[in-house]
């Protein structure tokens, strides 16, 4: 079973970024994955113009792709922390954004008012209207 929580955005300063699309690793049980960063993911998706990819670790299949990219490109553990959010470029790169946090919802909204906030999401923003 997956711990429900996340940590802090990694956020890096590029220039122009080809996103391809916005996916969350999540579980339908976890308070900090629903409503909180469903919501969030897809006003990002919104926000960003990008399609927003749900990868729900209670479904078999779904689970077997957000172990792969979670380990590939996240916080991974065994018992990796959800909610996981992630940006996938054009060229096949994978940048992981957001990690939720064990401690309380109200500390995972706070990463993703940050997230929001951040300098790294603006530039994103502006790049995708």
């Amino acid at each position: 079973m997956k711990s429900c929580a996340p940590h802090a955005a990694r956020r890096k300063q590029d220039e122009e970024l080809e996103m391809r699309q916005l996916t969350i690793v999540l579980a339908q049980w976890c308070p900090h994955c629903v409503p909180l960063s469903l919501e969030k993911a897809k006003l990002a998706s919104t926000e960003l113009n990008l399609p927003l990819r749900i990868l729900d670790i209670d479904d078999q299949e779904q689970e077997k792709t957000a172990d792969e990219l979670v380990r590939k490109n996240g916080d991974y553990a065994e018992d990796y922390l959800i909610p996981q959010v992630f940006l996938e470029e054009e060229n096949g790169d994978v940048r992981h954004i957001l990690t939720g946090f064990s401690e309380a919802v109200p500390v995972t909204e706070a990463r993703w008012v940050d997230l929001m906030k951040s300098q790294f999401y603006q530039q994103l923003r502006n790049q995708h209207k």
